[in-house]
């Protein structure tokens, strides 16, 4: 990495051929030809941060950006919710690894006191991030967190910098030396900014933060390093954009109903508009687990018509997130969130249209009183509400229903004036009349429980008798368990 075409940062490979921090560019090619050669870009680097910023919201509202690209992290009150300090030094790094990038993490009681100690393990004056990924302290009480502080170099604290040669020639090399130099001369020399860090790493003076914000809406992109043709290969890219969706919608309490992922294609002449991959959940969610998993059946059914060069994600769809459930004793055979969760993985393997659910309809006819509609259907709603407002007959009222009801009534032979089905069937109950439809073809039909010499209860209906009619015609509508 070149800044001012001298290296700001190397490879283990490159240090290994010798290449040195501030090496200019002709002494790098030099020494390894086939080196590769990247300008610094602020912008993206700015981009980055805010990336890992955003995705880090999810485990607590309030992480403010710092100088030499670090971020702060106020968990508080997150440590008994991710298990305490250690579990969640844990998550977090698992978190900045899925990204794609590394880190090295501190803890203390103060931000300033975690900042030092987080340059301290990342190698002094190296960026954030460079080939580290490790925790470098984790002292949670102020005695411990001052003897650590007093055996770091002084060259750590910026505003000391500028004044390394005049430290050396005092032998003041600790931070736990430079405390005890007087504070009135030191502030002469070096200024009030070095007394500010040093009070606010010991604790001895109040911090004040910048807390990042959640913008109001999401919209997340992500440039790939190459060309990809095929589309499972996006998933870890996809899972990147996912992971600071989770972050945006826990930082404002909202779960997400639908999410498009657009592939973006070749620029230019040969230019096309990005394929849009679009996720429905059936009920809103916020996990990143359970987005991975639908966004992977998604992308393995998907067959690119050109290659993908930069993903982009908006939640097109949000609501505010629900309460976790108060109840004392879970649900036998999994929550409703399991059962929830099972349905839209069947939806994203087999397809909306492939999965569907009965609905009631305020219909007295047997084959409208229920309806097939998709989990997902945008209609469902409005079905089922159509159906709790129809003014139906209580249950007394109605004779028993079959449990198989035949998709296509049968017409049965008469026999003897009876009703033949392999025997004669005699009537068991009274009749129960049926007179609906006369919008879309009326029904005039009197439904009767039939039972055959074997004693299998038949439902069948005989139509109402007209004028012309020689004799009135039955049929099996329905059979009993």
């Amino acid at each position: 990495m070149l800044e001012h075409e001298r290296v700001l940062a190397a490879s283990p490979c490159a240090r290994a051929a010798g290449v040195q921090i501030g090496m200019r560019r002709g002494g790098v090619l030099m020494l390894m030809p086939e080196a590769q050669l990247h300008e610094r870009a602020p912008e993206r680097e700015a981009e980055a941060l805010f990336a890992v910023a955003l995705a880090l919201l999810q485990f607590t509202p309030q992480v403010a950006e710092a100088e030499e690209a670090t971020l702060l992290l106020d968990v508080g009150a997150s440590l008994r919710l991710f298990g305490g300090v250690r579990a969640l030094c844990r998550r977090i790094l698992a978190v900045v690894a899925a990204l794609g990038f590394s880190a090295t993490l501190s803890c203390s009681p103060t931000a300033r006191g975690a900042w030092l100690l987080a340059r301290a393990g990342a190698g002094g004056h190296a960026r954030a991030g460079a080939n580290a990924r490790a925790i470098a302290g984790r002292p949670l009480r102020m005695t411990s967190l001052a003897r650590r502080l007093d055996r770091l170099p002084v060259t750590l604290a910026p505003p000391a910098r500028p004044f390394a040669d005049w430290f050396e020639g005092l032998g003041c090399r600790t931070l736990g030396e430079l405390q005890r130099l007087p504070r009135p001369g030191l502030q002469r020399r070096c200024g009030r900014a070095l007394l500010d860090l040093l009070d606010a790493a010991y604790g001895l003076a109040p911090e004040l933060h910048e807390w990042i914000e959640a913008p109001e809406a999401f919209h997340a992109r992500l440039e790939l390093f190459d060309r990809i043709d095929d589309a499972e290969l996006l998933l870890e890219g996809g899972r990147r954009l996912l992971l600071q969706l989770v972050g945006w919608l826990v930082a404002r309490q909202l779960a997400v109903e639908r999410i498009v992922l657009k592939l973006e294609h070749e620029r230019g002449r040969i230019a096309r508009p990005p394929t849009c991959v679009e996720v429905a959940l059936a009920e809103p969610a916020w996990r990143d687990e359970h987005l991975v998993r639908l966004l992977k059946e998604r992308l393995a059914k998907l067959a690119l018509d050109a290659p993908v060069i930069g993903l982009a994600l908006e939640a097109q769809q949000v609501q505010p997130m629900a309460p976790v459930s108060d109840s004392l004793f879970p649900e036998p055979g999994g929550s409703e969130e399991d059962r929830v969760r099972m349905l839209e993985l069947l939806i994203a393997r087999l397809g909306p249209d492939n999965v569907l659910q009965a609905v009631p309809s305020a219909d007295y006819r047997p084959e409208q009183a229920n309806v097939w509609v998709p989990v997902q259907s945008q209609s469902q709603t409005r079905i089922r509400d159509k159906a709790g407002n129809a003014q139906l007959p209580p249950d007394g009222m109605t004779l028993p229903r079959p449990t198989w009801l035949l998709a296509k009534p049968i017409a049965l032979l008469m026999r003897e004036h009876r009703p033949f089905y392999g025997s004669p069937l005699r009537m068991a109950s009274n009749p129960e009349r049926i007179e609906a439809g006369w919008w879309n073809g009326p029904e005039t039909r009197d439904y009767f429980i039939a039972e055959g010499r074997d004693h299998t209860l038949y439902w069948v209906y005989r139509e109402r008798i007209g004028a012309d009619d020689a004799e009135p015609r039955w049929f099996l509508h329905g059979l009993f368990g």
